[in-house]
């Protein structure tokens, strides 16, 4: 994060209103940013974030495996989504990515652009949701950049992993014969962005616990870390479900030259979407409405009771 590189001056105002929102002026101090809420993110291999670049070096037999992912107000998160989830949310997304190849997170890199509209406190509360899952997920910031933008906030991380030489799980490496398991319930995310979006959709008669339960699932999805070993051991192949389980089954079995049979009745689905799902229609949109975050592995026959 050199300084300097702010589209911006000075400092930003205080927000207007209790929920973060507020008026930027015309420049804000980058500097200043990185000294007070981003450095103190900051780990081994950074640098201190006083440099153009970070230093990172693979533990002995390890390869570094490197992903990333963007997410922008009105495509992945609403703009008056809190900020804190939205921070947790690009950095999840982006370590899910890693689960999928079997990979331990090591750190990342974060590209923030700010909406000019967001105040400080915005921001702080941002790097406060960082700081919660780098505790969760034993990460440190390495580098990254932020600007100020008039297009609405986006964020894109770069997130870096390890795992053992040769044993990263692609895409590619499906059987025919191959059994697909998916790591947790499918559509969940979906449902939640529909109980935010729409006046009326199937889960409007769900009681109100419920639907905030669906609401948290699509802003704060729970990436399966615990599973990278378990599929360095046992996949083939393995693919993170960001745009869907029908999406991302094809684009597995066309990586691995295969093709799938999936079995509706057998995909996990939550028990309180169950009873509206019977529609072809409404269950559908729970296996295309991405968000879910879930990993989709194919596991061999002879794997699957280990697994």
């Amino acid at each position: 994060m050199p300084a300097g590189r702010v589209r911006c001056r000075d400092n930003l105002k205080e927000p207007d209103r209790a929920d973060f929102r507020g008026r930027c002026a015309v420049t804000f101090d980058e500097r200043d940013l990185i000294d007070r809420l981003f450095r103190p993110l900051a780990g081994p291999g950074s640098l201190d974030l006083r440099d153009d670049t970070a230093l990172v070096a693979p533990p002995p037999g390890c390869e570094l495996v490197i992903t990333t992912d963007m997410i922008a107000a009105g495509v992945h998160f609403l703009p008056d989504d809190p900020p804190q989830t939205v921070a947790r949310k690009a950095l999840r997304v982006n370590l899910s990515d890693l689960a999928a190849k079997g990979a331990e997170p090591l750190g990342y890199l974060l590209g923030a652009g700010f909406d000019r509209r967001v105040g400080e406190r915005w921001i702080e509360a941002f790097c406060d949701g960082l700081a919660a899952d780098q505790e969760i997920y034993g990460i440190r910031l390495l580098g990254g950049d932020t600007i100020a933008t008039s297009a609405g906030s986006f964020f894109c991380v770069t997130a870096i992993g390890t795992v053992p030489s040769g044993k990263m799980v692609m895409r590619s490496g499906g059987q025919p014969g191959d059994a697909l398991y998916v790591s947790g319930v499918i559509g969940s995310a979906s449902a939640g962005l529909a109980i935010l979006g729409a006046a009326s959709s199937p889960w409007t008669g769900l009681g109100d616990g419920v639907k905030a339960r669906l609401v948290d699932r699509y802003r704060l999805p729970e990436p399966a870390m615990a599973l990278a070993p378990v599929l360095r051991a046992h996949a083939t192949a393995a693919i993170d479900i960001s745009d869907g389980l029908v999406g991302d089954c094809d684009k597995l079995t066309a990586a691995s030259r295969c093709s799938a049979v999936i079995n509706a009745r057998a995909v996990p689905i939550d028990p309180d979407l169950i009873q509206e799902a019977v529609e072809p229609d409404v269950l559908a949109g729970l296996f295309t409405g991405g968000d879910d975050y879930q990993i989709l592995a194919a596991i061999p026959t002879s794997q699957e009771t280990p697994f």
